[in-house]
């Protein structure tokens, strides 16, 4: 991979974390985890996107990597499990867990499908 790659993929890192925090805040409303689901859920999307239109291997470690991979988080989706967890709210924790899962496999599927479409 050549220095002009690796620059690239934290200089688009950057800007997707930063995006995450606005997205998470804007989509949140005070709801930290409808905000951290609906920025996963939108990541996975657009990953499937770039894995349907096939693009080069660069430009989907720059794209995918870089910028989506900064953009989503599996660890705060996860911290906010806990927490609704040790919150008592089980039920609530055990259907964010499973319900993201589930709806992030269907985003990233749709994506595919639009990324093959615009191929």
């Amino acid at each position: 991979m050549s220095a002009a790659t690796w620059v690239a993929v934290g200089a688009v890192g950057g800007a997707g974390s930063v995006a995450r925090v606005y997205g998470t805040l804007l989509l949140g409303r005070g709801v930290p985890w409808r905000g951290t689901l609906a920025v996963n859920l939108i990541g996975a999307f657009l990953l499937g996107v770039l894995a349907g239109c096939d693009v080069r291997s660069t430009t989907y470690l720059i794209a995918g990597t870089g910028l989506l991979g900064a953009f989503t988080t599996f660890s705060t989706w996860m911290h906010e499990c806990l927490a609704l967890w040790q919150g008592g709210r089980r039920s609530a924790a055990a259907a964010l867990l499973l319900g993201a899962l589930v709806a992030g496999l269907v985003a990233a599927a749709a994506g595919r499908a639009a990324g093959v479409a615009l191929s």
